[in-house]
C-alpha cells in the first residue's frame, strides 16, 4: 500500500481517479418521518443498541443550522425517532465503542447572545455509557474543531483524530491529524489540539475531516471521512478514505468512494450545497461490499452499497 509522505492531492485529481469506476449500486434514500417539516441528514450507520436498530440523525429546518439529534428506529421501510431515546442539541452524530462502552457525540453550536442564528463557534462533545439511555457527558473537543473522532486500537490504546486549522471549524486550512493516548480517561482538549497533522494531505485551498474509523484487521485503521472545496459560489463535499499506521502515525493517500452523482437527485438546503455529500458511517459486509451512509446537499440521507474500500489496506 501506498504511505504519503509528500505532495498533495487536490479535488481535481481525486476525483479523475474516481471518475469512470464503479461509483456505488442500489443507492436508495432513507425514508424518515415524525420530525414534522424538519429535514433529516448526516446520519451515522445504523447500530445496535440493547434489543434496537438504531441510527441517529441531525433534523433541521430547512432555513436555519439549529438541529437537534434523535435516535431512530426502523419500521418498515420508515426510520422514526426512538420514543424513548434522548435528544441533543447537537450536529453530525458520530458513535463508537471503546472497551465495551458505547461512546457517542456531535458537534454543538456556540451562538451570538445578541443573534441567536448567528453561529460564532463549535465544539465536538462526547458521552460515554453501556447504552444511549445511560450516556453521561465526558470530554469537550478544542474551540472551533469539528470532527473529532476516536477508536479503539489493537494495541488497547485509544486512537485520536482531530480537525486542526481553518476558519470556525472548517474550510481551507481544515486538516486531519493523529494522536495515541493509553486510555480513554488520558484523551482531553489539549492532546486533541495537540495531535500531529497531515499537513500534505489537502491543497491549500481545500480541506477536509474525518467521519468515521475503523480497526482493520492488520491493526491499521481505516478512515472515512469527506474531502471539500469551495469554488467561490458552490461547496462540494465528496467522501473519501485513506488508512492510518497507528504504529508510524503515517497516512495512505486518499481516494473518493462516492460524490453527489452517486446518488438520485434530490432536494437541498441551498443551491450552493447541491453537491455535498457527508460520510456518516461505513458497515462492512461479506463478498467485498459495503454499504454506506451519507447526509446529501444539507437536506437528505442516504445509503449506497459500495466495493468495500478497506480491503486494499489490509493487503
Amino acid at each position: 500500500m501506498l504511505i504519503q509522505r509528500s505532495g498533495f492531492q487536490s479535488c481535481a485529481e481525486l476525483m479523475q481517479e474516481f471518475s469512470g469506476k464503479n461509483g456505488g449500486r442500489s443507492a436508495r434514500r432513507l425514508v424518515f418521518e415524525g420530525v414534522g417539516d424538519r429535514d433529516v441528514y448526516n446520519i451515522t450507520a445504523p447500530f445496535k443498541d440493547g434489543r434496537d436498530v438504531i441510527l441517529a440523525g441531525r433534523v433541521e429546518g430547512r432555513e436555519t443550522e439549529r438541529s437537534n439529534v434523535l435516535f431512530f428506529r426502523r419500521q418498515d421501510d420508515v426510520w422514526t425517532p426512538h420514543p424513548d431515546y434522548p435528544v441533543y442539541e447537537l450536529q453530525d452524530p458520530f458513535y463508537t465503542r471503546i472497551n465495551g462502552e458505547l461512546i457517542f457525540g456531535g458537534v454543538a453550536v456556540i451562538a451570538d447572545p445578541l443573534e441567536p442564528e448567528r453561529i460564532v463557534s463549535w465544539e465536538t462533545r462526547f458521552y460515554r455509557g453501556s447504552d444511549v439511555r445511560s450516556l453521561r457527558p465526558f470530554l469537550t473537543g478544542p474551540a472551533r474543531m469539528k470532527d473529532v473522532r476516536l477508536i479503539e486500537l489493537a494495541s488497547g490504546e485509544i486512537g485520536v483524530f482531530s480537525r486542526p486549522g481553518g476558519l470556525l471549524g472548517g474550510g481551507p486550512g481544515s486538516v486531519i491529524g493523529f494522536a495515541k493516548a493509553g486510555s480513554l480517561e488520558e484523551v482531553t482538549t489539549e492532546l486533541i489540539a495537540d495531535a500531529q497533522p497531515f499537513y500534505e494531505q489537502f491543497s491549500p485551498l481545500e480541506w477536509g475531516g474525518a467521519n468515521e474509523a475503523h480497526l482493520l484487521s492488520n491493526g491499521w485503521v481505516g478512515v472515512l471521512g469527506h474531502v471539500a472545496e469551495f469554488d467561490g459560489g458552490d461547496r462540494r463535499y465528496r467522501a473519501m478514505t485513506f488508512a492510518v499506521d497507528p504504529a508510524s502515525g503515517e497516512a495512505t493517500r486518499m481516494k473518493i468512494i462516492a460524490t453527489r452523482g452517486s446518488f438520485p437527485p434530490g432536494e437541498t438546503k441551498r443551491p450552493d450545497l447541491q453537491d455535498v455529500v457527508f460520510s456518516g458511517g461505513l458497515v462492512r459486509k461479506a463478498g467485498g461490499f459495503a454499504d454506506l451512509y451519507v447526509g446529501a446537499s444539507d437536506a437528505e440521507a442516504y445509503r449506497i452499497e459500495i466495493e468495500d474500500p478497506f480491503l486494499e489496506y489490509e493487503l
